[in-house]
């Protein structure tokens, strides 16, 4: 995918990332506001990775590693450019990141109900692990 152009998001692309999730991710966060995505990027600069074709932001990935465990949340491809590789584009450079960091295992959040996303993991060799289950608290 020559035509891609993926990297780190600034904040300066906050604005236009949380206009994009609400447009291509499924779900929303408690955290899906300017000052949630604020302080990911001030945090992790390179945490927050963005896929862009011509200028046009077609996927996001939040690829966190917190020096046990790397996170994948946030993947999210535009409609409009689905089924064309950028997924799995985006996936491989997160999971260079977490090399590059030490990684040694990446844990997907993935909502029950989004069928394709399941498809998506699958396809670029995550499964799913079911004796696992999120447990949540909001602060």
């Amino acid at each position: 995918m020559t035509d891609l152009d993926i990297r780190c998001a600034t904040l300066s692309d906050i604005d236009s990332v949380l206009r994009f999730w609400r447009e291509a991710a499924e779900g929303t966060s408690i955290t899906d506001d300017h000052d949630g995505v604020a302080r990911l990027i001030s945090r992790d600069p390179e945490a927050l990775l963005l896929a862009e074709r011509d200028g046009v932001l077609t996927e996001t990935v939040i690829a966190g590693y917190d020096g046990w465990r790397c996170s994948a949340y946030r993947l999210a491809v535009h409609p409009d450019y689905r089924r064309q590789g950028i997924a799995v584009a985006l996936l491989e450079a997160a999971e260079r990141r977490f090399l590059a960091l030490g990684g040694r295992r990446i844990d997907a959040m993935v909502l029950e109900s989004n069928e394709l996303a399941h498809h998506t993991w699958g396809a670029t060799g995550y499964h799913r692990e079911d004796h696992w289950r999120r447990w949540v608290k909001s602060l």
